[in-house]
């Protein structure tokens, strides 16, 4: 079975795109320093002190071993109890215990700094994902409907959980440069030249690895879609809400193979991937080592000539090769500090998306109460890339206090046409009044709390039974009178009452102590949802889908009489149910086909006493 192709490849990013990335960093360590300030200073105050601890530990090594040497010399050895006895051996001691300090310092200086480091990873992944959401909260629906964005999404959501590396790496890399400034410190001492030989042995790795870092970048990138499709595919293959028909349909294997294939493509690129830059890291790795077997031989050299003593040897020697390692770690840690900070792009673009849709600056307050009530004038609404409208040319009034049905079959644009009244979208065309005044000229906060909208495809959260009832108003989601209140008016009282822990019992099958719940027990609790708030318009999208015609009559009826004094619409396929109604509108194609009373539209006999007719006959 084919896997689909991968994305087309992004381009590669320049060098100067590379450098340009790491524009990112300040920002990022804005962020890392208003998570904790307390944390991020020990965490750096305590890199401080551990990048001085190698040079010391190898400086006093150096004098352990020229101080050996001159008591050997001297003939110490030859009578070990008088040597100690005269104290001649005490510097010695003193050198060992300073060594010895150093190494327990080191260690505790290490811990310390994973210590405040995963702290303040915890926190600022925390912080993170808390703006992502909070980002993502602001933006349109129609920005969440969009591919694009979805990966772009996705990209981000990945950037919230991995990039405290990058913090560790930076603070790390802080560190590692006081070393290396230490460390040369001495060299330039004994002999400058060496650290011109080094710094020169390990351009050709960086460059190599800055290589191979914009590589792999470029790989995750153009592969974001197709991970998403295997998230969709994980998911989809091993989760309690499609089981059943995977297992009756047998769509195991059909998942299994569909996932296999492309995780296999993606395997198969990041091997590719992966085989060059071991082949390619190692040879240019060696032109390090070959630099610091040159200087080595040169110490040794010298110390033969008797330039420098063996303590000097040591010194050099061990000062070379750690000065060798932090600067390959350094300037390889840069190539990837740049890569990363490519990856931030992804996290800081997502951040840029300003949503369209918006209160303006001098929004107005919805009317309290609403007097004349909302008025659609030419308004026509498309969705982003379809050809067809969804909405054109509507003119009507929904009045103050009046219960409107929205009848016609599906792709009519009935929910597109609740959408455009809360908001969620603005029209292409014509424009929507309130009490006289476009719709966006209130504040968009204000609109929707006095909008309560339950849609046919409802969430449902696995929370308890109270809380799923409580996000109608999450302002009042501590109010049980409300929600018992809410729970009585759409029948949820009684779904409640068959529940082991009754408004406390977790529903949905996600955790272990949930309870699931049939089609039409989710749907009662959904319209409780819209029951919560104190809206002066209420809506009802087909959320009764899953209830009997009796219950679907049971629930619009106490709508009915529940929407007293309020304004409210209505959308079901019953058409036994919107009869209700004190006028009824009839969609079709997106566009407004007729209007009127259930007599009325049935004594016209249009399209509404078309399906009507089909509909009851069904029932006969």
């Amino acid at each position: 079975m084919p896997a689909p192709a991968p994305s087309p490849a992004s381009p590669r990013p320049s060098l100067r795109e590379r450098v340009g990335a790491l524009r990112n960093l300040p920002p990022f360590l804005r962020e890392i320093w208003a998570t904790s300030k307390p944390l991020t200073l020990a965490s750096l105050g305590l890199r401080l002190v551990r990048a001085l601890v190698p040079v010391a530990t190898l400086y006093i090594g150096k004098l352990i071993i020229d101080e050996a040497v001159r008591l050997v010399g001297a003939g110490v050895a030859a009578d070990f109890a008088t040597a100690w006895a005269s104290g001649a051996l005490s510097h010695l001691l003193w050198l060992l215990t300073a060594e010895f300090v150093l190494a327990i310092a080191s260690d505790l200086f290490g811990r310390l700094v994973s210590y405040s480091d995963g702290l303040l990873s915890e926190r600022f992944t925390n912080a993170t994902s808390v703006r992502l959401m909070e980002h993502a909260a602001t933006l349109d629906l129609e920005d969440f409907e969009d591919p694009d964005l979805q990966d772009k999404l996705d990209r981000a959501r990945r950037q919230t959980m991995g990039r405290m590396n990058l913090m560790s790496q930076l603070f790390g890399q802080a560190q590692d440069i006081i070393t290396v400034v230490s460390f040369a410190a001495g060299l330039l001492v004994y002999a400058p030249w060496l650290i011109v030989l080094l710094a020169v042995a390990l351009l050709p790795a960086f460059v190599g690895e800055s290589h191979f870092n914009a590589l792999n970048y470029t790989l995750n990138f153009a592969w974001t879609p197709e991970r998403r499709q295997l998230d969709y595919l994980r998911q989809t293959g091993a989760s309690v809400e499609t089981a059943k028909e995977v297992k009756i349909f047998n769509l195991n294997r059909f998942f299994i193979a569909r996932f296999r294939a492309l995780a296999d493509r993606f395997y198969e690129a990041n091997k590719a991937l992966a085989g060059k830059r071991a082949f390619w890291g190692t040879l240019l790795g060696s032109l390090g080592t070959l630099g610091y077997y040159v200087a080595y031989a040169y110490i040794a050299w010298r110390t033969v000539r008797g330039d420098f003593t063996i303590g000097d040897l040591t010194f050099l020697a061990g000062s070379f090769r750690r000065l060798r390692q932090l600067l390959e770690g350094l300037l390889v840690g840069f190539s990837q500090v740049a890569g990363q900070a490519l990856y931030l792009d992804d996290l800081y673009s997502f951040y840029e998306i300003q949503p369209e849709i918006r209160s303006m600056p001098d929004a107005l307050p919805v009317p309290q109460p609403i007097a004349r009530g909302f008025a659609f004038e030419n308004v026509g609404f498309r969705y982003p890339e379809a050809s067809r409208w969804a909405l054109r040319g509507l003119d009507f009034e929904l009045r103050a206090g009046e219960v409107l049905a929205l009848v016609g079959e599906n792709g009519a644009g009935k929910t597109t046409l609740v959408k455009l009244l809360a908001r969620l979208y603005d029209p292409d065309e014509g424009r929507i009044l309130l009490d006289g005044r476009d719709l966006r000229d209130y504040d968009l906060e204000d609109l929707r709390a006095n909008i309560g909208v339950i849609f046919q495809d409802f969430v449902r959260y696995h929370l308890t039974v109270a809380e799923n009832i409580g996000v109608g108003q999450v302002d009042r989601m501590d109010d049980r009178g409300r929600i018992e209140r809410a729970a009585r008016r759409s029948g949820a009282d009684e779904v409640a009452a068959s529940l082991p822990l009754g408004y406390e019992q977790l529903v949905g099958r996600r955790f272990k102590t949930g309870v699931d719940l049939s089609g039409g027990q989710w749907q009662k609790i959904a319209i409780a949802r819209g029951y919560m708030r104190d809206a002066q318009v209420m809506i009802l999208d087909e959320p009764t889908a899953a209830l009997d015609a009796r219950a679907e009559f049971e629930v619009f009826q106490r709508f009915r009489e529940l929407s007293e004094q309020r304004t409210a619409i209505l959308i079901s396929h019953r058409f036994s149910s919107v009869r209700m109604a004190d006028r009824i509108l009839v969609l079709a194609n997106g566009r407004l086909e007729a209007s009127g009373t259930h007599e009325e539209l049935m004594a016209a006999g249009g399209r509404y006493a078309e399906l009507f007719e089909l509909q009851a006959a069904g029932y006969r």
